[in-house]
């Protein structure tokens, strides 16, 4: 039977309408259809090795479009650093480098549908990550991501405080004299071992809550309380190996943003298809 063309306003009632179901079908995924939890494996130091063998062949395989995808994160990274620095916000310029790291997971959830897509046998491409804001999955990972966002935020405001009682309240004069300050004086070195606790309490909240939530939320039709939940239960069940990634992931991160971010471009790509693959290992 030939089709033809409707008038405007039948294709405008269509689209609205199938659009509408698709933000409806996201936001009741927000929630988890299912609150039964899947099963967590016990892992080993060798997994962590296998993991990250395999994202390295992830990224080597679709290298160019998988450094297209986080092309922005280290952009944004030297933004905040340029706005930091322009406005004398010193103290938050290391809380920035180091607590940027807590929305990482969301910046690689491109990188999770590539590897899924290549495990499945098909070819990644960038315009894959596209394909998210089409799938129910769209508004939890948002959600999962404005967390992310919040703790970021969080942190930036109570490395904030630690500084104003500290070194502050008065702004610091430029970058070399408060590093000067930090160094030499009681209250500096107060203020740095106070905000590397601190920071390290964030750290972990992030990274035990988005370990696999982001790859489980891509994976299954589950919500966000599953995902999150799962990704804890990983965490403690595996706590000595999860916590030997979280230092790998945040070495390597701090190491690619030296100088200027460039590093990220390549580190970022290679532990976000990596983490696809821990996920595999954790999740039965």
């Amino acid at each position: 039977m030939a089709q033809t063309i409707g008038n405007p306003a039948s294709w405008l009632v269509k689209h609205f309408g199938s659009t509408g179901q698709h933000i409806g079908n996201s936001v009741d995924q927000i929630r988890s259809p299912s609150t039964e939890l899947p099963e967590i494996r016990r892992l080993a130091l060798q997994d962590l090795i296998a993991a990250l063998k395999m994202g390295m062949r992830d990224f080597a395989a679709c290298r160019s479009d998988a450094m297209f995808t986080v092309f922005l994160y280290p952009l944004i990274g030297i933004a905040l650093v340029a706005m930091a620095a322009s406005e004398q916000f010193f103290p938050l310029l290391v809380p920035m480098i180091l607590g940027f790291a807590i929305v990482g997971p969301a910046a690689a959830v491109g990188l999770y549908e590539m590897s899924a897509r290549r495990e499945a046998g098909f070819e990644a491409k960038w315009s894959d990550a596209l394909n998210l804001i089409r799938t129910p999955a769209f508004v939890p990972i948002l959600t999962l991501s404005l967390f992310l966002a919040a703790l970021f935020v969080m942190w930036l405001v109570m490395a904030n405080i630690i500084f104003m009682y500290t070194l502050g309240p008065e702004s610091p004069e430029g970058l070399w004299p408060f590093l000067r300050d930090v160094v030499t004086t009681p209250e500096g070195r107060i203020m740095a071992v106070v905000g590397m606790v601190v920071g390290s309490i964030f750290a972990l909240a992030a990274f035990a809550t988005s370990l696999i939530s982001f790859p489980m939320l891509l994976d299954r039709r589950v919500g966000v309380p599953v995902a999150v939940v799962t990704s804890l239960r990983a965490v403690r069940r595996n706590l000595r190996v999860t916590l030997v990634w979280g230092i790998m992931v945040g070495t390597a991160l701090a190491i690619g943003s030296i100088p200027f971010f460039a590093g990220l471009i390549i580190i970022v790509p290679i532990f976000g298809h990596a983490t696809w693959h821990l996920y595999r290992r954790l999740v039965v």
